[in-house]
């Protein structure tokens, strides 16, 4: 976005006489997520920028002169998106398919044109943007820390036929062996094992509790109860300890691309 906005933010905030920090408690949002904001790296969602502006005393300036926003995603990920941008670690499990952020174009691709009812080809394209642009917050070179546990049935399930799999593959590895994610694999041999029931999402932020986001088809939940997030901190934990090393799980994608490779 343009950094305009993001500049005027910081031009009101230090003529209040606030740190960001004061700023963040007094419009319930993140130390973090403001500084993403100023810095023109983020766009504050409706509900933050009413929120600032009532901090600011700004009346609906920054509500309604928010940049341009085409983000596409269904109306039960929303909320997750942007506690998504905000965190400082983020742990994935995968039951079906590459976690968002780590799908190349063609993989996202491949995936939401399966969507029911079906979408158009415009709106597919704006998904598939949305998709990519989430995966930018791997741009930074050390937050958020990822990790992501993947269930075997996701390096497996051939989605948009073996091209498409190894180059996402591939890019995976790539993001392992640079150092920017963990991957671990939960193999077939395993056999049932703790997260089966759904896939899962763990955030962890600088100056605000742990949440969690479970997914199924069609539904999304955010939970944010302090006994319901550590139960299901414990869960990822657990099959994590039943997970493949990474040096091993990195030697297994790199297989199975090339399994792909020879079906090309």
């Amino acid at each position: 976005m343009s950094n305009i906005y993001g500049e005027w933010l910081k031009a009101q905030r230090e003529a209040a006489g606030l740190t960001q920090q004061e700023l963040a408690t007094a419009a319930v949002m993140t130390r973090s997520h403001i500084a993403h904001i100023e810095a023109g790296r983020r766009t504050p969602s409706k509900e933050d920028a009413r929120r600032l502006d009532r901090a600011l005393n700004t009346g609906d300036v920054l509500s309604s002169f928010l940049p341009d926003d085409d983000t596409a995603v269904a109306g039960y990920f929303e909320a997750a998106l942007q506690l998504e941008q905000q965190a400082t670690i983020i742990r994935e499990f995968a039951l079906s398919f590459i976690p968002g952020i780590l799908q190349t174009e063609r993989y996202a691709r491949a995936v939401l044109s399966t969507s029911f009812p079906p979408v158009g080809e415009a709106e597919c394209d704006r998904l598939v943007v949305t998709r990519l642009e989430r995966a930018k917050i791997l741009e930074d070179p050390v937050t958020p820390v990822v990790w992501a546990l993947l269930d075997e049935a996701v390096l497996r399930r051939v989605v948009g036929g073996p091209e498409v799999m190894a180059e996402q593959l591939r890019h995976i590895v790539k993001l392992v062996e640079s150092g920017r994610v963990r991957v671990h694999v939960l193999p077939f041999g395993l056999g049932v094992h703790a997260l089966m029931q759904s896939m899962l999402t763990l955030l962890k932020f600088e100056d605000q509790p742990p949440v969690a986001y479970s997914e199924g088809i069609q539904v999304g939940k955010i939970h944010d109860s302090p006994t319901m997030v550590d139960r299901l901190e414990g869960t990822y934990d657990l099959a994590l300890g039943d997970a493949m090393p990474l040096k091993e799980s990195v030697t297994l994608m790199r297989a199975t691309t090339k399994d792909y490779e020879r079906r090309e």
